[in-house]
């Protein structure tokens, strides 16, 4: 089994505004204004977005010559319904996405046939996709009290 386990770290800045950070690279993730930040960034569930239409185009670069297809441009146009009142706390609904939906954009002079299989391929192989799609083991390891000497 290769196995990688990969790591990240946030860090609550002023109001709602979030730097993450993986490997050095830094990531601003805030809430637009209409839910109480300063929109300095993508929110979390846009963030979500993005890491599933880049996965989904990695995965079809990586593999479009396995297929055949020679791929010239391609993009992911992506959008999820949420209903705000479970983040809210104002209703027992889940805080999350009910549904997701999002459309490849492939330019490739490549069959159609050839690229019916390479879409549910790229569908198969997405690690954030296969994440969202399917349970995951989400668990807290523990929580760190850092008490602030006076």
């Amino acid at each position: 089994m290769a196995l990688l386990t990969f790591k990240a770290k946030t860090v609550l800045k002023e109001n709602v505004l979030v730097e993450t950070e993986a490997r050095g690279h830094k990531v601003i993730i805030d809430e637009p204004t209409n839910l109480g930040g300063t929109d300095k960034g993508m929110n979390p569930v846009e963030l979500l977005l993005s890491a599933l239409g880049a996965c989904q185009s990695i995965v079809a670069r990586t593999h479009a010559k396995k297929f055949g297809i020679d791929l010239q441009n391609f993009w992911v146009e992506l959008e999820g319904d949420i209903d705000i009142d479970g983040f809210l706390g104002k209703s027992d609904v889940r805080p999350g996405f009910q549904s997701i939906r999002y459309t490849f954009h492939i330019e490739t002079t490549a069959p159609e046939e050839k690229i019916e299989a390479y879409k549910e391929y790229i569908e198969a192989h997405c690690p954030v996709g296969d994440t969202i799609a399917n349970t995951v083991n989400l668990a807290s390891a523990k929580v760190v009290v850092e008490n602030l000497v006076k």
